[in-house]
């Protein structure tokens, strides 16, 4: 079998402050496009699709301590969530020519363990790229969030940060959908349009224009915020806490504003968790993968009918690759970051 070349993005070496596209590499690699003799669990995929995400900033750092079994090696390709399509099999559950999403290399081809796929794709009426968002880990993480650790009631003050991103976008349409009022933050008048004529957001505003943003909330919510969704941290969450009302929720879902620190800000109002019995709580999103089949009940007729809309940032080739994820951390992204390594 002869071997072919593969395209990789190679992180250079362990990152500290704000990541450069120069910290990645595009070199070209080969593979032989056969699965090795006996392997029962492996799977050859190509790689169309790559997801950009805040999360695979974490995984460029140095370990500390006990590492991510997801963290990243100098010298070796990155990984994140993807869509592929099999080549060759030799697990049971996957043959060639299937459609499946999970944790892929950011190369042309790659030879997985069967458990880095999450599930297999079996609806193809939508876009495969909404695979990396909306029908894939961000649609299932703000979902899960909100739903199932937000608790959410008709009729309750939501606000959400980072609102315009890959996740915010579809917390704010899903508590549009649950009766709830919504407001959103953003950091561009782009992104604050989008979120109230796009996504329905009842208001939005931009962060950076407010020198306080205590008064910004008060005037948004002059009674208090039931749920906030958390993607951002730091001066947010120090300001929000203010704002909350009794039994109040915050499901902790990100805190970008302090993935690129060496020093963390600290929050100073968390005393008004105790004298307003707030619930604030962190999640992962794969402790929740065992409601997919239920999430895509819930999210796919509302795509079909157009009561749920995504908007994606496509960049195409890998050679792309480095300044799409990099862009994640200035707000370079107008929704949600996608890379296009094959379409077919």
């Amino acid at each position: 079998m002869a071997q072919v070349k593969n395209k990789q993005v190679i992180l250079n070496d362990y990152v500290t402050g704000f990541p450069k596209e120069s910290d990645m590499n595009i070199v070209d690699s080969t593979i032989t496009l056969k699965i090795p003799e006996g392997s029962n669990d492996l799977v050859l995929l190509k790689n169309l699709y790559l997801s950009c995400d805040p999360y695979m900033r974490g995984l460029m750092n140095k370990p500390q301590g006990t590492a991510s079994p997801l963290a990243y090696t100098p010298q070796s390709p990155i990984a994140g969530c993807g869509v592929s399509k099999v080549l060759e099999s030799g697990h049971k559950d996957y043959k060639e020519g299937d459609l499946v999403w999970g944790f892929t290399r950011w190369e042309e081809y790659s030879l997985i363990p069967a458990a880095q796929i999450l599930f297999k794709i079996e609806h193809t009426d939508v876009p495969l790229s909404y695979y990396t968002g909306i029908l894939g880990m961000p649609g299932m993480t703000a979902y899960a969030g909100f739903f199932e650790v937000g608790s959410p009631k008709k009729g309750e003050n939501v606000f959400v940060s980072a609102a315009s991103g890959a996740v915010g976008q579809l917390v704010g349409q899903f508590a549009k959908l649950h009766g709830c009022y919504v407001v959103g933050s953003a950091g561009t008048k782009e992104k604050v349009d989008l979120l109230k004529n796009k996504f329905g957001y009842d208001e939005a505003f931009n962060y950076k224009q407010e020198p306080d943003l205590d008064a910004a909330l008060k005037r948004y919510f002059p009674e208090g915020i039931d749920i906030y969704y958390e993607n951002v941290g730091g001066k947010t969450l120090d300001a929000v806490l203010l704002n909350m009302k009794l039994n109040g929720r915050i499901p902790v879902c990100g805190m970008i504003s302090q993935y690129n620190l060496t020093q963390h800000e600290g929050v100073t109002n968390l005393a008004h968790l105790v004298y307003k019995r707030i619930r604030m709580q962190g999640f992962v999103v794969g402790d929740f993968y065992h409601l997919y089949a239920k999430f895509l009940e819930y999210v796919l007729p509302y795509i079909r009918e157009g009561k749920v809309v995504y908007v994606e940032d496509i960049a195409e080739g890998l050679e792309k690759g480095p300044a799409a994820l990099v862009g994640l951390f200035s707000g370079q992204n107008v929704g949600k970051q996608v890379l296009v390594v094959a379409h077919e």
